[in-house]
């Protein structure tokens, strides 16, 4: 599982022109699910998230989480993270988890969030998207189990 993780002052995403998901201050996050995934790594990546310390304290230091400042959740399905160009200039998908094995993991993931207690919301699986964000720092982590 491998996660872009941005901070941001607000974020949304569209499908065919219609809003399906929109944030103020929190993180845009982009899941890439291998296709060896598990209920236990997502448990981790979701657990990971929320307590990811990267909002500042009253000090300046980022010393705060997304929970810690009361901030949402933008949840994207991104399997082009799992994109492989070690041979020409196409990438190859083959380590992207199927949508058998993604769909229930990503789903997963949205209610691990919302039973932390964070407002998460999201795009489309599998949609072609427009995500609009406005990254605040700019901070950006890439995490992966």
């Amino acid at each position: 599982m491998k996660v872009v993780v941005q901070r941001v002052k607000k974020a949304s995403v569209t499908v065919d022109g219609i809003t399906t998901g929109s944030i103020n201050e929190g993180l845009l996050v982009l899941l890439g699910i291998h296709q060896d995934d598990s209920t236990e790594k997502m448990d981790w990546m979701a657990d990971k998230i929320a307590k990811l310390r990267i909002f500042q304290d009253d000090e300046g230091k980022m010393n705060r989480s997304v929970q810690d400042v009361g901030g949402s959740i933008l949840l994207i399905s991104q399997f082009t993270l799992y994109g492989d160009l070690k041979k020409g200039t196409r990438p190859n998908f083959i380590e992207a988890a199927r949508p058998e094995v993604a769909i229930p993991l990503y789903e997963a993931m949205i209610t691990r969030l919302q039973d932390i207690g964070l407002h998460v919301e999201t795009g489309i699986f599998g949609a072609m998207m427009d995500v609009s964000l406005v990254n605040s720092g700019p901070v950006t982590i890439i995490l992966e189990r």
